[in-house]
C-alpha cells in the first residue's frame, strides 16, 4: 500500500512538468508528513550524510576533464588519427567517427559531450564529402552513446554511489562491452556504407599515420592514466578523476594550446553548473532511496517476484523493458538514481552479480539517449546536423537496432561484463 502511494505521488508530480529532482524531494516530504511516523529530523540528517561520500567527488572532476577536452582540440586530433587508420574503408569518415567516439568516450565520461566534440567536426565534413545527411548524423549520434559505457563514465559513478558498488570494478567491467559495442556499431556503419557505395578516403601512408598518432598521443595517454592508475592501485577512481581534470587542463592549455587561459573561467563555470545540477538530483535521489528502504519497498518487490515464481531470466527481461520505457521520458542520471536503489536489492536477492547488473543498466541508458522525447543525444545532434528530432530518430534506427541486439547479449551473457574484472580479481 505504501509503495503505491509513493509511486502515485511521484508520477503525479512529474506529470505536472516539475523537474524530476524536485518531484523526488517533494514526494519524500509529502509522504513523511502525511503517511509516516519517521521523524522529519531524519530527512535533514540524510540530506547532509547522503552526499558526503568521497566517490561523489569523481563526478565534478570527470565533468571538468570532459569540458577541457571538448574545448581543447583533443577530439579533432583523435578524428585525424582514426581517419588515417581506417578512412580508406567503405564509409571511411563515418567509420573514423565511430572509432573517434570510442576513443573520446574513454576520456570524457559523457555521451552528449562525445556527440558535440566529434559530431561538430565530422557531421558537416561527411555532408561535404557526399554522404547522405541522415547517414552521418545517425552514425555519430549513435556512437556518441559509447560515452557512458566505455570508462570513465559519470553514469557508472552514479550507479556505484546509489548501490554502494565498486566504481573501479564497474569501470573495468565496461571495457569489454564497450569495445564489443563499438565493433558492432562499426560493422553496421561499414555494411550500410558498402551497400550504399558511400565515399572513402585515400589510404594514408604509414608516415601520415605516425604523425597523426604523435599528435593525438597526449589525449590517448589520459586513457592509460585513468584505467592504468585504477588497475595498478596507484589511485582510487575519485583520485583518477582529479588527475584527469588536471591533465586535461595541462594538455588543452599548455600542450595543444587550443584553449586560452582567458577561456578557462568559462569552462570552470560551465562545469560547475552541470555538477551542481547533478549533485542536486543526487541529493533528492538519496532521500528517495532512504524512503524506499525505510518502507521496505525493494524487499516487498523481491518477495512478490519470488512468490510469483519469476527467476532471474524473467526479472532481467522486465528490468530491460522498464528501463527502455523510462529512457523515453527521463534522462539517464535520474533513472539510475531513482530505479537503482529499488531494483538493485531485488537483483542481488535473485543472485545477479551487482557489477553485471550495473552494466545492464548503463546499456539501457545508452539506448535511452537515442529515443525521443527525452533522448539527450538526439537534441545535441539536432543542433549540429540541422535536423528535426523526428528525422534524426529515423536516422539512428539501424544503429539503435544493433544496440538492442547487444543489450540482449550483455543481459544474458554475464561473462561479457565480468571477464575483465574477474581476470583482475575485482569480482569473484
Amino acid at each position: 500500500m505504501n509503495a503505491t502511494i509513493i509511486f502515485a505521488l511521484l508520477v503525479a508530480l512529474m506529470l505536472t512538468g516539475m523537474p524530476v529532482s524536485i518531484a523526488l524531494g517533494l514526494t519524500v516530504l509529502t509522504f513523511l508528513f502525511a503517511f509516516s511516523d519517521v521523524p522529519i529530523q531524519a530527512v535533514a540528517l540524510k540530506l547532509f550524510t547522503g552526499i558526503e561520500k568521497f566517490e561523489i567527488m569523481a563526478i565534478p572532476f570527470f565533468i571538468l576533464a570532459g569540458n577541457f577536452l571538448t574545448h581543447g582540440g583533443v577530439a579533432r586530433r583523435m578524428i585525424l588519427f582514426a581517419t588515417s587508420m581506417i578512412g580508406h574503408w567503405p564509409g571511411g569518415l563515418a567509420l573514423a567517427g565511430v572509432m573517434a567516439c570510442a576513443l573520446f568516450a574513454a576520456v570524457s565520461g559523457s555521451s552528449p559531450a562525445t556527440v558535440v566534440a566529434i559530431g561538430s567536426i565530422l557531421i558537416p565534413a561527411m555532408v561535404k564529402a557526399g554522404f547522405p545527411p541522415r547517414f552521418g548524423a545517425g552514425a555519430i549520434t549513435s556512437s556518441g552513446a559509447l560515452g557512458i559505457l566505455i570508462p570513465p563514465s559519470i553514469v557508472m559513478v552514479m550507479y556505484a554511489v546509489s548501490t554502494n558498488s565498486s566504481i573501479g570494478a564497474l569501470f573495468m567491467a565496461g571495457v569489454v562491452p564497450g569495445l564489443i559495442l563499438a565493433a558492432m556499431l562499426g560493422a553496421t556503419t561499414w555494411w550500410r556504407a558498402w551497400r550504399g557505395r558511400y565515399p572513402r578516403q585515400p589510404r594514408a601512408s604509414w608516415a601520415a599515420r605516425g604523425r597523426a598518432l604523435r599528435e593525438s598521443v597526449w589525449g590517448l595517454l589520459l586513457i592509460v592514466i585513468v584505467l592504468g592508475g585504477i588497475y595498478t592501485g596507484l589511485f582510487t577512481p575519485t583520485e583518477a578523476a582529479a588527475m584527469s581534470a588536471v591533465y586535461a587542463f595541462i594538455i588543452a592549455v599548455f600542450v595543444y594550446k587550443d584553449l586560452k587561459l582567458s577561456d578557462v573561467p568559462r569552462v570552470l563555470l560551465a562545469s560547475a553548473n552541470m555538477s551542481a545540477m547533478l549533485l542536486y538530483i543526487i541529493t533528492n535521489a538519496v532521500l528517495f532511496s532512504f524512503l524506499m528502504t525505510s518502507e521496505q519497498v525493494p524487499q516487498g518487490i523481491a518477495q512478490w517476484l519470488l512468490d510469483a515464481g519469476l527467476g532471474p531470466v524473467v526479472f532481467l527481461l522486465l528490468v530491460n523493458l522498464l528501463l527502455l520505457v523510462a529512457g523515453n521520458v527521463m534522462e539517464p542520471s535520474s533513472i539510475v538514481l531513482i530505479l537503482a536503489p529499488i531494483l538493485f536489492p531485488v537483483a542481488v536477492h535473485l543472485g545477479i552479480d551487482p557489477i553485471h547488473f550495473g552494466i545492464i543498466m548503463v546499456v539501457n541508458m545508452e539506448i535511452g539517449m537515442l529515443t525521443p522525447p527525452v533522448g539527450l543525444n538526439l537534441y545535441v545532434a539536432s543542433g549540429i546536423a540541422k535536423m528535426g528530432i523526428t528525422e534524426l530518430t529515423l536516422a539512428v534506427w539501424p544503429w539503435l537496432l544493433t544496440m538492442l541486439v547487444f543489450l540482449g547479449l550483455v543481459t544474458y551473457i554475464p561473462a561479457i561484463s565480468l571477464v575483465f574484472p574477474r581476470w583482475l580479481g575485482m569480482v569473484p
